[in-house]
Order: structure tokens, then C-alpha cells, then sequence
């Protein structure tokens, strides 16, 4: 996800101030979205921890600093959520969710849609569950 001017999607979106802001307005989309009651239901009632995590994945995904693997190791998401019954239906929650949160984030049309993409990508690859 690197672009030809050689910064990474984390330098383009504006670096830690930008995804700080993205990944609470995830989080508040999450805790406020009727749509988003199933994945809402999975989570801590304080999204603290969850929010700290998915910022610090985000980050070296993004190609920031690799603050998640510096603190917890190598993701592992597929095994990290595997306790979790993760479905489409939960997937297009999240998605929802970091959809509406990308469209706040001021950002090039294109990168946003490469990011979109690739976070469906992500989501998609979660589903442990048919149905």
C-alpha cells in the first residue's frame, strides 16, 4: 500500500495524529450505531484496550512505527478473534464502522478507496463462521 512518492499510507494520512482520530471514530461509530450492535456486543464495556490495540496495529499496517509488535508480538489475527463467532454479518459491521471513520479522515479519493479495499480485505479474512 505504498504510493509512487515513496510515503507510506500512515505518512499520507496525516501520521499518528490522523489514525488516533481514526480509530476513535471507529470506536464511537461502533458504541453508537444500531447497525453495529453485534460487533458492539463482543467488545469490553471500555473500549479502552480495544481502541489502544487497533491503534497499534494500524499503525505498522499503515506502515507507521510497529507498535503492536513491539508490545504483543507478531498479530496473529485470525487466532486473536478466533474466540469470537466472526461472520459476514459481523464483518460488514466492522466495516461500516471503519467506513464511516476513513470518510471523515481527509485524505486522497484514491488512497482512501486503497485502504477501504484492503481493510475489507483484512475483515474478510476474520470470518470464522458460515452464515
Amino acid at each position: 500500500m505504498s504510493e509512487p512518492t515513496g510515503l507510506t499510507p500512515y505518512e499520507l494520512i496525516g501520521g499518528e495524529k490522523a489514525l488516533l482520530s481514526l480509530v476513535d471514530r471507529f470506536y464511537f461509530f461502533m458504541d453508537t450505531l444500531p447497525e453495529a450492535e453485534g460487533i458492539r456486543a463482543m467488545h469490553q464495556p471500555d473500549l479502552s484496550g480495544a481502541r489502544d490495540k487497533l491503534f497499534k496495529f494500524l499503525s505498522g499496517w499503515f506502515g507507521g512505527p510497529d507498535l503492536f509488535i513491539r508490545e504483543y508480538g507478531h498479530p496473529r489475527l485470525r487466532a486473536r478473534h478466533f474466540p469470537f463467532a466472526i461472520g459476514e454479518s459481523e464483518r460488514d459491521q466492522w466495516m461500516l464502522c471503519m467506513s464511516k471513520a476513513l470518510s471523515e479522515l481527509p485524505m486522497d479519493a484514491r488512497l482512501r478507496v486503497e485502504l477501504s479495499e484492503a481493510l475489507q480485505q483484512l475483515a474478510t479474512h476474520m470470518i470464522n463462521v458460515e452464515g
